[in-house]
């Protein structure tokens, strides 16, 4: 059966508490099952379709729990503990239920969709189906053209020699592709393999007279636009290196200042809808090669919008890990994508090329990133406990004493930049150690150590903190403000600064995709104090050495994947701390997210 996560009301007044709810929805909003927008909606629908059973109205709760929770249906046959207090709540009887909601007013209605044993809310159905028959459409074209010829010169000039070959056999396969995707785990390559990609792809437009190739490059978050911006024109600076003729290298310098933005941007922010865009199937994006980085942060909305704003000409390549955490949002898509096309890859509608050989990382790292990967829960504790200069595993049931000093030096480095006013430092220092939280409150949450940080800090340093915009203030933007630029996912730093005749003042400068930007502290809207921050905003990013504070064996949040996320946001160093229980819980569980995207994806 599937773990159900529930929530404590804080008080009677919680709001997560639907105070008018009766009968079988009141229960299992009392029991922290559903919440009162879970309940708000089923009660709805129901009125709407007059809708009389329980069982019915019941399903739409939980498929609304659903998506909250990240998939984007319900499998009713899991859904029931066996044991323990939820095993008492007045669960419909699992023999039918799935076929008595098929039957049911709100499915013969439209409300809720009933498809290969799951229960969907028609929303997310359609966005489902939508998906698969987007990328078949695209599939049905056929390949692009390609000459054959000007393709080999450059995949032996873009990637020479046996150091490169799996990389070169990956971009030959996405040069061909009209839909492609590359997953590899962190440091195998990928950001200069599509870097290379787009290069054979401007010799390509160039060698048939086109005209230069258009490109979008983007990413979930800001943050992650910008590194995948820094990334793509560093590898661009490598190719140009190898590419003496001055014709060739006219057509691949442009590429360079091809500008990164999120993929909210990229289609079209409107500011009357969260799920709609200014580019869909009547005003598709412009572009020839849409280049989509972190893509296992996107969610199944997300991508339904993107697939549908495309040209039919147009090349779409997804990048990212598929072992990572997917979206926080409804959906697991870059995963279900590679699970499809690596089970059947002679029918599936995208090309898949995958990068094995790890060039970043340790060897220690390597190891126990790999171990994690495919769940050898031995293999991941002898990694922790080789002794490695590169990994520490810290078990101390209360770590607070072993991790203050570290915490208190990095942010008194990332303060003391800030007071001189020098902010390259600020934010160099910023980016040498991130602490890595899988919850958001408690005690291993990111507000108890972001306060238990600024504490220590004050008594190292004898200063106070009240002013929420002190200097050397960590900042973490959490949501889009396109007014400003400032984008969620983006950091920054307070630091010192002075106006033109000289009077002191307090600048937060954001490091984001159109690189770093100075603001007064009082334009930026939704900011966090980033100390700490959680695993989930942590994707996209890196740092020298990564700090994963991981969560007690019993919490939901713990997963494989989670681990993984955290361990391989680093570059050089990574601590764990956590007991050698709770490091195999994690490794045993997976995340699991109900979706039909996979079996849709294979005929």
């Amino acid at each position: 059966m599937t773990s159900i996560e529930t929530f404590e009301p804080v008080g009677e007044h919680d709001r997560r508490l639907a105070l008018s709810a009766r009968g079988a929805l009141g229960a299992f909003n009392r029991a922290g099952v559903l919440t009162a927008a879970d309940v708000h909606i089923a009660r709805t629908l129901a009125r709407v379709t007059r809708e009389q059973e329980e069982d019915a109205v019941i399903a739409v709760a939980l498929a609304s729990r659903a998506v909250r929770s990240g998939s984007v249906a319900v499998d009713l046959s899991t859904v029931a503990p066996d044991e323990g207090d939820l095993a008492e709540l007045p669960w419909p009887d699992p023999d039918g239920w799935t076929d008595r909601v098929a039957s049911s007013k709100l499915a013969t209605q439209g409300a809720l969709v009933v498809d290969q044993g799951l229960v969907y809310l028609q929303r997310y159905h359609h966005q489902e189906v939508q998906v698969v028959d987007d990328l078949r459409a695209r599939a049905d074209l056929g390949p692009l053209p390609v000459d054959e010829a000007v393709l080999a010169t450059g995949l032996e000039r873009v990637f020479p020699g046996e150091g490169y070959a799996e990389q070169r056999a990956a971009a030959d396969a996405l040069a061909r592709a009209r839909t492609g995707v590359l997953t590899g785990g962190p440091g195998t390559g990928k950001t200069t393999t599509v870097a290379g990609v787009l290069a054979l792809l401007a010799e390509q437009a160039a060698a048939a007279g086109e005209r230069p190739l258009r490109v979008g490059l983007a990413a979930p978050t800001g943050k992650a636009a910008a590194r995948v911006k820094a990334a793509v024109s560093g590898a661009l600076e490598e190719i140009l290196g190898r590419t003496p003729d001055p014709a060739v290298r006219a057509v691949i310098e442009p590429l360079g200042r091809v500008e990164a933005m999120t993929l909210h941007r990229l289609l079209g922010w409107r500011p009357d809808s969260r799920t709609r865009f200014r580019h869909d199937r009547t005003n598709r994006l412009s572009h020839d090669v849409v280049l989509v980085d972190e893509a296992s942060m996107v969610s199944l909305t997300q991508m339904a919008r993107l697939l549908e704003a495309l040209r039919p000409g147009a090349r779409l390549i997804l990048v990212g890990d598929a072992d990572q955490l997917v979206s926080v949002d409804a959906g697991a898509v870059l995963a279900d994508i590679v699970a499809g096309a690596a089970l059947d890859p002679e029918s599936s509608p995208v090309a898949l090329a995958r990068l094995r050989t790890v060039h970043r990382f340790g060897e220690t790292i390597g190891a126990l990133a790999e171990a994690l990967r495919v769940g050898d829960a031995d293999a991941v504790v002898a990694a922790l406990s080789a002794g490695s200069a590169e990994v520490e595993w810290v078990r101390e049931e209360d770590p607070t004493a072993y991790l203050r000093p570290l915490l208190t030096r990095h942010a008194r480095a990332v303060l003391d930049a800030a007071r001189r006013g020098d902010a390259d430092r600020a934010m160099q220092a910023l980016g040498r150690h991130r602490l890595l939280c899988a919850h958001r409150e408690g005690p291993q949450g990111v507000r108890t150590w972001n306060h238990l940080t600024e504490t220590w800090l004050g008594e190292d340093t004898g200063l106070t903190f009240y002013d929420p915009m002190y200097l050397g203030r960590p900042l973490l933007v959490t949501a889009n403000d396109y007014a400003t630029g400032v984008l969620n996912g983006d950091t920054g730093v307070v630091v010192a600064s002075q106006t033109p005749d000289g009077t002191p003042v307090r600048m937060a400068v954001i490091e984001g995709a159109a690189g770093p930007q100075r603001f007064a502290p009082s334009r930026l809207g939704d900011v966090e104090t980033m100390h700490a921050m959680t695993i989930h905003k942590a994707q996209g990013s890196q740092a020298e050495e990564i700090t994963a504070l991981l969560p007690e064996a019993d919490s939901p949040l713990l997963t494989r994947e989670l681990f993984y996320t955290a361990v391989t946001r680093a570059e050089r160093t990574v601590r764990v701390v956590g007991s050698e229980e709770v490091v195999r819980a994690a490794v045993a569980r997976r995340v699991v997210r109900a979706s039909g995207l996979r079996q849709r994806l294979i005929p």
